[in-house]
This record gives structure tokens, C-alpha cells and sequence, in this order.
């Protein structure tokens, strides 16, 4: 139903005031002049405080449901390769997804600061509903609140993702065991790196660019290519990058990983980067990036299968599961020595997904 606002938003030079979060007339106009276009869809346009949605047929065939949160509070909200919007469809998709799921839904909610520019936050906006369509993932709820100036950071967003998994798919941090290959889609730090350089104004040689990407195409592939349950284990290596991923999955699996150095793949311009600030690639957050953990046998069609989607080209196996009380993970070096790989301590790069 059309509204009768007496002037529409001023998205060119309006900004978000506390009659936008009030619950009244501006935060209709904002909800309908705004989120309601960007993200139009059958089931948001049911204009309730939640969404009727049909089962999908792997519920009725014995599927189960799987369901993610996540919340989103990158400095700085616009970064090479991307921004908060597009980035909160792509974390929790590939959240729903590394359970071998296929993501249905998502809502969304949006925490804005009184003076936040109208023209950024339909920036904002616009990114995500483009990621949310390319993905095939739409947004069929959400909520808007307005904190007073000062008491937040311009823009947060908090996403809840629905997908459903077939029956008897089990995929899971836990499921890792002795002899299994490990695999990664793709280089490393990338996202961290981007964000990085935004936020200190740096300038490198080679404008390095985030990963970010929603992986459930690149995992349906993988799955496709071998029979079920030869993939023991899905993961993003977000916060805390591969090294930390991996010592989780040691963890919740009570396994050791030997690693080769050499076989992980960095792009120059992030590895010289890195090297300028300090920092281990192995530790910097990554958004369109999955590491798997496969039954050997399989290991190369799962490979092969990665290595022929557009975000799979740079897969590589970077080392293997190993039997160990410790839990363990250890790199061989391009040096030839040994390393422990340990959990990250403290927060190398804070406010980065």
C-alpha cells in the first residue's frame, strides 16, 4: 500500500535523526522509502513483524534446519572489495553454508547513529540488497533502531541466516579424523589486508582488495563432485584467519594438522604487506575464503572440483590430519624447520568483519 509522506527522504543530504528509530511516521517513511525498496520480495512485502515462509522440499524429504547469527561492526564501513552490506550477506551465508546447508533466508537487523548520512546509509543498503540477490539469499525480515549520537559507530548490522541441510548430511567441526586432507579455496588475508589499508590510509603498490564472497555456490559444487559424507569438515577462517580456524577444528575433532608452509597460498602484495605491519597472514581475517577438511580418497576430486569455480581457482591442499593427544597444529617452513601454529592471542586487527 502506497504512503502519504509530505516529502520523501532527502537521500542526497538528509541525515538519520531519533524520530527514524521512534517507531512513528519517519521510521515508516525510512522503512518503506528505503529498506522496503531495496530489499523488495514477496515475503518482506507481507509487512509484518516477521515473515511467512513456505518449507522447503529437503524438510519434507527429512531435511533439518540450520540457522546462523552474526553481527557486523567493520572500521572502516567502506573498504577496497566491498563494505559492512554487501559483507553481512556474505558472513552469514557462508555461515549456513559450511554446514553443507542451502541458505533460504536472511533477516536483518540495522543499529544507526543519530547524524549518519542518508546518501551512505542507501549506499549501505543498496550493497546489501545487490549481495542478497546475487546470492539468491533474500532478506525477508528486519528491525531498525537509532542510538543518539556519540553512542555508536554510524552503522551496525546484525543478520540471522535460515538454510536447510538434505538428511543425513553431516558436516561439522568435530567430524576431522586421522589421514584426512586439509584444503583452502584460495590466498589468504586478503580482507584483513584491504580493511587494513583503508583504515591507516595506506598506499601499496598493488591495490589489494577484499575476498569477500558468498561460498554456498563453491561448496554445492564441492558437494556435488563425491559421494556424501567424503567432506568431514566446512569452515570460514573470518576473525583469527586459517591459524585459528584450524586449531578450532583440532579442538572440537581432538586431532593434530601437519601443514607445509610452501603450499599456502598468499598473494606478494598481502605477504609484503603484512611484513611491512607486523603481522602473519596465517592470523588475518579472511571473508571469501573456506578451508575443508576431506576423506583422503576424495581429497583430489573435491580439489579438482574448486579448482573449476570462479572462487575455488587458487585452491590448494595445504597439509593433512594427524593423530595427536596435544591437538596440536605444526607447519613445516619453507625453511625447513617446524613451527607450532597457536591459537591467536588478543586482537591483531580489531573491527574487521
Amino acid at each position: 500500500m502506497k504512503k502519504d509522506y509530505q516529502r520523501p527522504l532527502d537521500l542526497r543530504s538528509g541525515r538519520i535523526d531519533l524520530n527514524h528509530g521512534a517507531g512513528g511516521r519517519a521510521a515508516c517513511q525510512l522503512v518503506d522509502e528505503l529498506f522496503g525498496r531495496a530489499f523488495d520480495n514477496e515475503f518482506l512485502g507481507q509487512g509484518n513483524d516477521g515473515a511467512l515462509l513456505p518449507a522447503p522440499p529437503e524438510l519434507l524429504e527429512g531435511g533439518r534446519l540450520v540457522m546462523s547469527c552474526d553481527g557486523h561492526v567493520v572500521s572502516p564501513i567502506f573498504f577496497p572489495g566491498g563494505d559492512l552490506g554487501s559483507l553481512a550477506v556474505h558472513g552469514t551465508v557462508n555461515d549456513v553454508a559450511m554446514l553443507g546447508a542451502r541458505p533460504l533466508y536472511l533477516s536483518a537487523s540495522f543499529i544507526l547513529e543519530e547524524g549518519y548520512p542518508l546518501a551512505d546509509l542507501k549506499r549501505l543498503v543498496d550493497s546489501m540488497a545487490a549481495a542478497s540477490r546475487a546470492a539468491g539469499v533474500p532478506v525477508v525480515t528486519g528491525d531498525t533502531k537509532v542510538v543518539e549520537q556519540g553512542k555508536g559507530d554510524g552503522v551496525f548490522i546484525a543478520t540471522t541466516g535460515v538454510g536447510v541441510v538434505p538428511r543425513g548430511r553431516v558436516i561439522g567441526g568435530a567430524m576431522a579424523r586421522p589421514g584426512d586432507a586439509v584444503l583452502v579455496s584460495g590466498s589468504i588475508g586478503d580482507h584483513g589486508v584491504a580493511v587494513l589499508s583503508r583504515r591507516e590510509s595506506l598506499e601499496f603498490e598493488t591495490a589489494i582488495q577484499s575476498d569477500s564472497a558468498a561460498l554456498h555456490g563453491l561448496v554445492g559444487a564441492m558437494l556435488a563432485a563425491v559421494p556424501e559424507g567424503s567432506v568431514h569438515v566446512l569452515r570460514d577462517p573470518t576473525r583469527g584467519g586459517l591459524a585459528t580456524t584450524l586449531n578450532e577444528i583440532a579442538r572440537q575433532s581432538g586431532i593434530g594438522m601437519h601443514l607445509e608452509e610452501a603450499a599456502i597460498p598468499v598473494k606478494p602484495q598481502v605477504d609484503a604487506a603484512c611484513e611491512l605491519l607486523g603481522l602473519d597472514p596465517l592470523y588475518v581475517a579472511n571473508e571469501g575464503k573456506l578451508v575443508a577438511v576431506v576423506a583422503p580418497g576424495h581429497a583430489d576430486a573435491v580439489l579438482a572440483a574448486m579448482r573449476a569455480h570462479p572462487l575455488g581457482a587458487e585452491a590448494a591442499r595445504i597439509g593433512s590430519v594427524v593423530a595427536d593427544d596435544h591437538r596440536f597444529v605444526q607447519m613445516a617452513t619453507r625453511f625447513g624447520g617446524r613451527r607450532v601454529v597457536d591459537w591467536l592471542t588478543g586482537e591483531q586487527l580489531p573491527r574487521i568483519c
